[in-house]
């Protein structure tokens, strides 16, 4: 029983973290597309499917202002300042889940 409880549990955490990663998201679905599938003022690669590990790496790379991929690290940096570490990881999730 107490399997099933904490099976429960971590599909309700997965669920908001997700749920909160589609609230982040709608914030790079300006440039990005609703699904990922949009280069970003017509320069990046495409993100929809990227893995978490790649994204999470990047965007708090852009936050740290030492990334410039495609010469949009100022733009990156402006979006993704405010983000937290956790806000990041949701949204990395998130975006791995796009097709």
């Amino acid at each position: 029983m107490k399997k099933i409880a904490l099976s429960l549990i971590l599909v309700g955490f997965s669920a908001l973290a997700m749920a909160d990663g589609a609230e982040l998201f709608k914030k790079c679905a300006g440039c990005h597309g609703a699904n990922g599938q949009k280069k970003a003022l017509g320069k990046s690669a495409l993100i929809a499917g990227e893995s978490m590990a790649k994204t999470i790496k990047q965007l708090k790379e852009y936050r740290a202002g030492t990334l410039n991929l495609y010469k949009m690290g100022t733009a990156m940096k402006g979006q993704v300042d405010t983000m937290s570490d956790e806000d990041i990881k949701a949204v990395a999730e998130y975006i791995a889940t796009l097709k």
